[in-house]
């Protein structure tokens, strides 16, 4: 086995003082490395999981560690840190303690990660045959003092053992339930935390306030007029449904798409970006979310469970491939907001016509395009050329923008021609009264866009207009004119 340290610099008036070695992952970084190089390496093959199993089972943790550290090359730069942690860290090592890295990640990526932040003595960390956690790494330890004294910072049940033996005992951002182990005998010296209380994380991540998209379910009961109980109890079911793999689909976006959040403006706050949420356990709540969705669509019916599968594939290719093509990414996010209304078609048994599926054609891709707009208008305000992770550059601001304000006035048009059809004289009484529908929507359009273009958009329209008193007004204007004129 090679020697575990990597020695740096050292001299005999800074070995008087008791050095401090600290953990890596969710220490002084605050995600996993481990589990950041794996996630990296499922991105691009989704199906490389059967050869992480293949290496777990033939060479355990040490050996998929080593394999990954191999053949992925993360942006080490854009990890997210424990910034208070680091500064104590800088401050300790500059008065000549010596300070080592001690991770159970491949000592190659903790070396790397050690050299850009600079003040590390040196590195004890995995390799290909030992993944030094727990026990182990407090044998590596003690080799490095020779069984004299040393201080530790760590986070969670593994370190345990090292703590125990530490002369002082450090703990950063500590896992759930970490007071409690030892039977609360354990005490900690100094304690850095800087994140945000866990449940306030978990309800950012799930985004739950992007199911009121889900109300677009309830159109085919408006346009059919089904009016009953149960077509409402049936679009209640697939309103819940449908939230359950949309925060489903939210935490496998965040999870495989953390390099360009981190370099985002706004995005880089996201809690899994920022550090704020184990990776592992965003994978856990993602498959069980996505799985109690599909379980609750069943029981609904089988068009409607064809429908929300319809969603899922098309939300996994966007997250995954779609979301870096110019355009097609717009085209696929109007589909999924079209899929919801073909979805809440299928729950109450209605057809889903033309004049629909051409009116949602157009003005969901233009709500798309506005949310590209407001992105490239940030990033001219940041002087950044291009959204990293997406195809775009800031030039194409104006050429998105004409085809946004198009396809929005094309809605309208869609909308006039549906108002002169025979399908409404027939289907109403004060057919007439629908022309008024065709002003309060070209408002709504217009105001959107004259929003985008001074910059007061976020880059969400549908969430945007749900929370914009204007918005409401025109939605309840225009379903007052259907009410009134059936």
């Amino acid at each position: 086995m090679n020697e575990p340290v990597t020695e740096r610099h050292r001299s005999d008036s800074q070995l008087e003082c008791v050095p401090l070695f600290v953990d890596l992952d969710g220490t002084v970084l605050k995600s996993d490395l481990g589990a950041e190089t794996a996630l990296l390496y499922l991105k691009r093959a989704p199906w490389n999981v059967f050869i992480l199993v293949y290496w777990l089972l033939a060479g355990g943790r040490a050996r998929v560690k080593a394999e990954l550290a191999s053949r992925v090359e993360l942006d080490l730069t854009l990890l997210p840190l424990q910034e208070a942690f680091v500064a104590f860290l800088r401050n300790e090592a500059s008065r000549d303690r010596p300070v080592y890295l001690a991770t159970a990640s491949d000592r190659r990526i903790a070396s790397h990660f050690a050299d850009g932040l600079g003040f590390f003595r040196g590195v004890i960390g995995s390799d290909r045959a030992h993944n030094l956690k727990g026990a182990r790494k407090l044998d590596a330890i003690l080799k490095v003092t020779a069984g004299a004294a040393f201080d530790y910072a760590g986070n969670g049940r593994a370190d345990v053992p090292i703590w125990s033996r530490a002369r002082r005992a450090l703990l950063v951002n500590p896992e759930l339930g970490i007071g409690a182990v030892g039977g609360g005998r354990l005490t900690f010296d100094q304690v850095f935390e800087d994140r945000r209380p866990l449940w306030r994380s978990w309800l950012i991540a799930l985004r739950l306030h992007h199911w009121l998209k889900n109300l677009l379910l309830g159109v085919p009961l408006l346009t059919a007029h089904a009016f009953d109980a149960e077509s409402f109890s049936r679009v209640i079911v697939g309103f819940f449904a449908f939230g359950l793999i949309a925060s489903g689909s939210y935490l496998l976006n965040d999870l495989v798409d953390l390099g360009a959040d981190r370099q985002h403006p706004s995005k880089r706050r996201r809690p899994f970006a920022a550090g704020e949420l184990p990776l592992l356990a965003g994978v856990v709540v993602t498959i069980c979310l996505l799985c109690a969705g599909l379980i609750v669509a069943a029981l609904l019916s089988t068009p409607f469970l064809v429908a929300i599968a319809a969603y899922l594939v098309l939300t996994l290719a966007y997250s995954l491939y779609l979301k870096a093509l110019v355009l097609i990414d717009v085209m696929t996010l109007a589909g999924l907001y079209t899929i919801r209304i073909i979805a809440g078609a299928a729950a109450i048994s209605v057809e889903v016509s033309s004049w629909l599926l051409a009116f949602s054609l157009f003005i969901f891709m233009s709500l798309a395009l506005v949310k590209r707009c407001s992105e490239l208008r940030k990033l001219v305000s940041l002087a950044k050329g291009t959204a990293a992770g997406r195809g775009y550059r800031v030039e194409d601001a104006l050429t998105l923008n004409i085809m946004g304000i198009a396809a929005g006035y094309l809605a309208v048009l869609v909308m006039a021609l549906f108002v002169d059809s025979s399908s409404v004289s027939e289907k109403y009484q004060r057919a007439y009264l629908m022309w008024l529908e065709c002003p309060l929507l070209l408002y709504w359009v217009s105001r959107l866009w004259l929003k985008t273009s001074r910059g007061e958009m976020n880059e969400d329209p549908v969430v945007y207009s749900l929370r914009d008193w204007a918005s409401w007004v025109v939605l309840v204007a225009m379903t007052l004119v259907v009410f009134a004129a059936i």
